[in-house]
């Protein structure tokens, strides 16, 4: 039985009955952690190609984003004949799990993500939001699900004290509780844990363990080549084909999708007094080994087993 995740912008029940086809790729992820950089990584490894025939986001798209149609999305995947892969950010428990598909979460350090989430909604068209959901699924749970966002804090010290004490899908405990998810079935062969630090740290090698966990063999000049396709100033450069729905006008500014791409921003914003309550929250949410892998990845974690 898989929990249900529904708010505003997504209902992981679209999920329900979907159809796997061995060798699926699902990726993963808290919001702000990746996402559209992983799959830029799998498109360059799925296809060995640097550019596409179509956006990024209708090759990968979010399954179950309520701003589209399902069965319009459902169409677009049926008709690939390539190996799919699959954007959500439902946590593992609330996504059909399926031995013949290959599970991949990428987690950040929360207060960065966090910080790009500010970034990101100020960014964001909300009419243009709701009026791609009002077409594809109505509007009538609108009050179910608590209305539309609040309006913000002027001052961003409080909005990142807003996010780490919220609850729904963008708040911090969101974000813990998807990495755990993925923690506890670490083990599996067909679930892996990827870091944006360590995507930073050695794109090149992560993209080659990529492949490794995708069972693709790719050489490792071939990588090297891949990889340079996929820095965030290439990505940013192509953000309208790269940045989700940016052909109707979600974003104020594609390029902003792709804002910073840096680790460390929250040492802007945070004093030491921040830090530990931020900690003490953290604390309160999710084991410390969980902990210390969602804020370091693998290769700065000290006690974190290493995958293989």
């Amino acid at each position: 039985m898989t929990v249900r995740y529904r708010n505003l912008v997504y209902d992981s029940a679209r999920w329900e009955g979907f159809a796997f086809r061995d060798g699926d790729i699902v990726i993963s992820t808290p919001p702000k952690s990746g996402t559209t950089w992983t799959q830029m990584l799998v498109a360059l490894l799925v296809f060995d190609a640097t550019e596409f025939d179509r956006p990024l986001a209708l090759i990968s798209p979010w399954l179950d984003m309520s701003t589209r149609r399902l069965d319009s999305v459902l169409a677009d995947l049926d008709a690939q004949t390539h190996r799919r892969f699959i954007k959500t950010h439902t946590p593992l428990d609330g996504v059909p799990f399926d031995e013949r598909v290959t599970y991949v979460c990428v987690g950040r350090d929360p207060r960065d993500a966090g910080l790009s989430m500010d970034h990101h909604l100020s960014n964001m068209n909300f009419d243009v939001l709701l009026a791609m959901r009002a077409e594809s699924v109505g509007m009538e749970d609108l009050d179910e699900l608590g209305g539309p966002p609040e309006a913000p804090s002027n001052d961003p010290v409080e909005r990142f004290w807003r996010w780490t004490m919220a609850e729904d899908f963008r708040g911090l405990a969101r974000t813990l509780t998807h990495i755990e998810t993925f923690w506890d079935r670490r083990d599996l062969a067909n679930v892996a844990l990827f870091h944006y630090s360590d995507y930073k740290a050695d794109l090149p090698g992560q993209l080659a363990r990529l492949a490794e966990v995708l069972g693709i063999d790719r050489p490792r000049r071939r990588i090297e080549e891949l990889a340079g396709a996929a820095s965030f100033a290439s990505m940013k450069a192509r953000a309208t084909e790269l940045a989700p729905n940016a052909d109707i006008g979600l974003w104020h500014s594609p390029e902003g999708f792709f804002h910073r791409g840096v680790s460390g921003q929250w040492r802007e914003l945070l004093n030491d007094d921040d830090v530990a309550r931020y900690q003490a929250r953290v604390a309160e949410l999710v084991a410390p080994d969980v902990a210390e892998w969602a804020h370091a990845g693998w290769l700065s974690s000290t006690s974190a087993d290493l995958p293989a």
